[in-house]
């Protein structure tokens, strides 16, 4: 059975993630924080991603690792820089240190955020971030091709939408990821033997979606879920933004914000995907 590493493993995504694939994978789940929920299998390792020496030592000897860890929202620039950034990068040098080929990295929608909502976006469109949050997620992705082709790395970009039970709001009708869909789509990214460098739509098969995923279709993705189901119930408590941008964007308030409350303050963590 493989080990995997799933940093801020704590966090909502991180949670959903573990839940879903326990007693598939021998989990290591890593984060500043304590975990909520335990599940059979996973052993918990803390560390801070922004400090070296803890990344080698939570990379050492494991199969594949799942990068969530991070800042999660749009906020000040030192905070997405050390964990995002910084962060980031002793991942990838600590995988490949240790001889870990390959790496999951969930990016975000918001590395494509200033796309317009009327328009369909494939894996190859040129980024467009929509706040400093979503330019880390660019560099994670620019990152992620560097070690691809220089050091031979596996990597398996995931622009995630937003990861719940269900979508809360519409913007969220067109980026919802259910946790089955979620567990899915990493388990393509573990096991797939022909990845290199991949880039991808974390998004189950929604009806209003703003992606052609054909790229995960291609390697075996085939989503469980569709927000629509939910639609008539999310539109029907839907109120209008207070700033036209946020309608007109797929970033929606990111567009607009200069920061957002952070509900994982911490750098090396992962409490939600927007």
């Amino acid at each position: 059975m493989k080990t995997i590493l799933i940093t801020g493993a704590a966090g909502d995504v991180g949670t959903h993630l573990r839940r879903e694939l326990a007693g598939k994978y021998l989990i290591r789940a890593s984060d500043l924080r304590d975990l909520k929920e335990k599940f059979k299998g996973q052993k918990f390792m803390r560390a801070d991603i922004s400090k070296f020496a803890d990344a080698l030592r939570i990379t050492r000897g494991v199969d594949a690792i799942v990068h969530l860890g991070g800042y999660s929202v749009e906020g000040p620039w030192q905070g997405i820089l050390s964990a995002n950034i910084v962060g980031c990068y002793n991942v990838f040098e600590a995988a490949r240190r240790n001889g870990v080929k390959r790496i999951l990295f969930p990016t975000s929608n918001h590395a494509v955020g200033y796309y317009r909502r009327d328009r369909t976006i494939d894996h190859r469109v040129y980024p467009r971030p929509d706040s400093r949050y979503g330019v880390s997620k660019v560099f994670g992705e620019a990152l992620g091709s560097l070690y691809a082709d220089k050091y031979g790395m596996q990597v398996f970009c995931m622009r995630i939408g937003n990861v719940n039970p269900a979508p809360i709001d519409k913007r969220r009708l067109s980026i919802w990821f259910s946790p089955r869909d979620l567990a899915q789509l990493v388990t393509i990214g573990i096991e797939h033997p022909e990845v290199r460098f991949e880039i991808v739509y974390g998004v189950s098969g929604n009806t209003r979606s703003w992606y052609d995923n054909s790229n995960a279709a291609r390697l075996g993705y085939r989503p469980m879920d569709d927000s629509e189901v939910f639609a008539r119930e999310v539109l029907a408590r839907e109120k209008p933004g207070a700033d036209a941008r946020t309608e007109q964007y797929q970033g929606g308030a990111f567009v607009v914000a200069e920061e957002v409350p952070n509900p994982a303050p911490l750098p090396g963590t992962r409490r939600r995907k927007k």
